[in-house]
C-alpha cells in the first residue's frame, strides 16, 4: 500500500535541508584555517621536577698556581677563544644538547696521561673542567671533564651539577661496549650516555686506574 506524501511537507523538509547546508558552509568558511595539532596516540610522561641551577655568589677564580697535584697550574680560557669553545663543542657532540650553554666555571690544565706513558703523544694531555647548564633546558646541568690528545678527544667523565671537587663516586666515566650501544639516562647526570658506567675517580669497568693522574687531581680543588 503506497503512502502519499504532502507536497508542502516535502517542500518544507527540502528548505530546512538547504538552510542547514548553508549554515554549515558559512561555518566552514569562518573557521580558522590553521589545522589543529595532531594528537599523539601515546600520552607523554609527566616531566620530573627540576631544581634550577644554583649560581655562585661571586665569580669563580680564573687562575690557579702550579702545585704538586696541579703541575702546570690552571687557567680559565678567554670567553669566545678557540680554547674556550673547543670543549663546549665536544660536549654538544657527545650529549646532543641544543641551544645556548651557560658556563658557570671553566678550567684548562695540562698534565700526563693516566697511567703515565713514555709515548710522545701521551706526555701532555689537554684537559678542561666545565660546569654548565643549558639555557633553554634547566634539566641539562652538570660538570664535565673533557680530554684532548693528539689522536682523539672527548668527554672523559661527568658529574652532577651540585657536587664539588674530584671525589668518588661523583664522577662517572663510560667505557664503550658493543653489547650496550644505546644511550641511557642516569639520575643526576645531564643527557644520555652509552657504554658501561664506572667510577672515574677510582677506576673500574676493566680500567683499574684512576681517571686523573695525581699530578693534576688538585686542578679541581675548589670547584
Amino acid at each position: 500500500m503506497s503512502v502519499r506524501r504532502n507536497p508542502r511537507s516535502v517542500a518544507l523538509a527540502l528548505a530546512a535541508t538547504l538552510a542547514l547546508a548553508a549554515c554549515r558552509g558559512d561555518a566552514e568558511r569562518t573557521a580558522p584555517t590553521t589545522p589543529p595539532p595532531p594528537v599523539s596516540p601515546i600520552s607523554p610522561e609527566p616531566s620530573p621536577s627540576v631544581t634550577p641551577p644554583v649560581l655562585p655568589e661571586e665569580p669563580p677564580p680564573t687562575r690557579g698556581p702550579a702545585a704538586l697535584d696541579c703541575v702546570n697550574g690552571w687557567t680559565t680560557p678567554p670567553e669566545g677563544s678557540p680554547r674556550y669553545r673547543q670543549p663546549l663543542g665536544i660536549i654538544r657532540r657527545t650529549t646532543g644538547v641544543e641551544g645556548p650553554l651557560v658556563v658557570v666555571d671553566m678550567r684548562y690544565f695540562e698534565g700526563p696521561e693516566s697511567p703515565p706513558s713514555d709515548k710522545g703523544y701521551l706526555l701532555v694531555v689537554q684537559r678542561w673542567y666545565i660546569k654548565l647548564y643549558a639555557e633553554r633546558d634547566p634539566a641539562f646541568q652538570g660538570r664535565f671533564l673533557v680530554e684532548a690528545r693528539r689522536f682523539g678527544r672527548g668527554v672523559a667523565a661527568v658529574a652532577p651539577y651540585d657536587t664539588h671537587g674530584f671525589r668518588s663516586p661523583d664522577w662517572i666515566g663510560f667505557q664503550w661496549h658493543s653489547a650496550d650501544p644505546d644511550p641511557k639516562s642516569y639520575p643526576g647526570l645531564p643527557g644520555r650516555w652509552s657504554g658501561i658506567p664506572y667510577d672515574f675517580v677510582k677506576g673500574g669497568a676493566g680500567l683499574e686506574i684512576p681517571g686523573l693522574p695525581e699530578q693534576v687531581e688538585g686542578c679541581l680543588d675548589g670547584t
